[in-house]
């Protein structure tokens, strides 16, 4: 049996771990990743049938607050 892993996900895991850290325990660096890693995966989701309804959604709540 063989298991794969997307990089999406893969990146959202990275992502979540990252982001539990100590705010104070980052260097400036270690903030750029982060964002740079958050940024992919903003493009590699938005690809996918679940980015197009995040995007709706967003887009939904947009409208409504105005």
């Amino acid at each position: 049996m063989r298991y794969t892993i997307s990089a999406t996900v893969f990146l959202a895991i990275l992502i979540v771990v990252r982001l539990r850290r100590r705010t104070e325990a980052r260097s400036r660096v270690d903030e750029a990743v982060t964002v740079f890693t958050a940024v992919v995966f903003g493009v590699l989701i938005a690809a996918t049938a679940w980015g197009r309804a995040i995007l709706q959604l967003v887009g939904v709540a947009v409208d409504a607050t105005h």
